[in-house]
């Protein structure tokens, strides 16, 4: 099948279609003090693929609620009893007087949370690949992911050595490995992302503290502030210098907040533009002003709505991806046959209970 014009991909449902699903998500997520959530996202990745078209077919999500909770529940006996009770263990030998020994377990605590981590992102990963389907066929990996959190492990920490200056390094290599180990169909992704076309910007990102420390070194010199105990005297009158100094730190962290935003923007556009599937190039077009009307969007949204907007986030994003995502090149339908993959029958659980990735 030969992709010739219009975009490949498209959204056409609405707000007002999700809003039924949306408010009872949340209705029933707070009469179950929370456990219906596993379901609601069901219901909501449901909704979201249905009303996703890639080419000539709708995407269908086939995971369950009762894979999600089930999962989440193995995490929970598996690993949150044995931290529970090592947390209690390493307070007592402190007690008790053997600190290093607390210690010891302590940073064995750490290292295993931070592994599984990466285990928990590529599982992920796998398990919704492994639930889309397209024209009948589904996507996955045969890999476990255990590998994975290794890799995650070591090269955040090279990331981290030199001053942070690997960050870009770490996280384009992670990318690109955990794509490299998908599939759908018969045919595996590819991945090739590179560090340089995203380095400038985080290159600014890392200086931007050196340019508040002159922001504020400014702000002392020519209106006044505090160094030590000692408050530096101006001719300027305490409320205009207290205004002045809130102005100069919120305006820091927004100017923080867009750079960091526009990072991520050049991030994902070169994840998603090096990625291929066989003879199909996929594409990312958002670019930061993008992004920024998302971002406050969501803002005026929820403040507008005292909070009750949060639920329509979700289909904000959802739709926001799909609208800028694209895919070039040809797909042989004949020649698509089915995954072969192993399906995963514990949902997201590890990804759930660490609090990470996204919905």
């Amino acid at each position: 099948m030969d992709n010739q014009s219009g975009s490949a991909f498209a959204f056409d449902g609405s707000w007002r279609e999700y809003a039924p699903i949306a408010f009872t998500n949340l209705l029933l997520t707070i009469v179950t003090l929370g456990f219906y959530r596993f379901w609601a996202t069901t219901r909501t990745r449901r909704f979201l693929w249905s009303r996703t078209q890639f080419i000539d077919d709708r995407l269908e999500w086939t995971g369950t609620g009762k894979e999600l909770f089930k999962g989440f529940i193995m995490v929970l006996v598996l690993l949150g009893l044995p931290f529970l009770f090592l947390q209690f263990g390493v307070q007592a030998l402190v007690i008790r007087g053997f600190p290093k020994v607390a210690a010891v377990m302590g940073f064995a605590a750490f290292v295993l949370i931070f592994y599984l981590g990466g285990v928990a992102r590529f599982r992920a990963l796998r398990y919704r690949l492994s639930r889309t389907y397209w024209h009948g066929i589904r996507g996955g990996s045969d890999d476990g992911g255990w590998s994975y959190g290794w890799s995650y492990m070591w090269r955040n920490i090279v990331g981290m050595i030199p001053l942070y200056l690997m960050v870009p390094w770490a996280m384009i290599s992670l990318w690109n490995e955990r794509w490299n180990k998908m599939s759908f169909g018969p045919h595996g992704f590819q991945c090739s992302a590179r560090v340089k076309p995203v380095f400038k910007r985080f290159l600014l990102f890392y200086l931007a503290p050196f340019l508040i420390v002159l922001v504020v070194l400014a702000y002392i010199a020519t209106i006044g502030g505090m160094i030590g105990n000692v408050w530096l005297r101006t001719n300027y009158p305490p409320a205009i210098a207290a205004i002045a100094l809130v102005v100069i730190i919120l305006g820091v962290y927004a100017i923080l907040g867009l750079i960091a935003l526009a990072y991520y923007a050049a991030f994902l556009r070169e994840g998603n533009n090096t990625l291929k599937l066989e003879r199909l190039d996929f594409g990312f077009e958002a670019t930061t002003d993008d992004w920024l009307k998302l971002f406050f969007g969501d803002i005026l949204l929820v403040v507008g709505t005292l909070g009750i907007g949060w639920i329509f986030i979700q289909y904000r994003h959802w739709k926001f991806f799909i609208t800028h995502l694209e895919a070039y090149g040809e797909i042989d339908l004949n020649a698509l046959t089915q995954s072969t993959t192993r399906e995963s029958r514990h949902g997201e659980g590890l990804l759930d209970a660490m609090d990470v990735g996204a919905f």
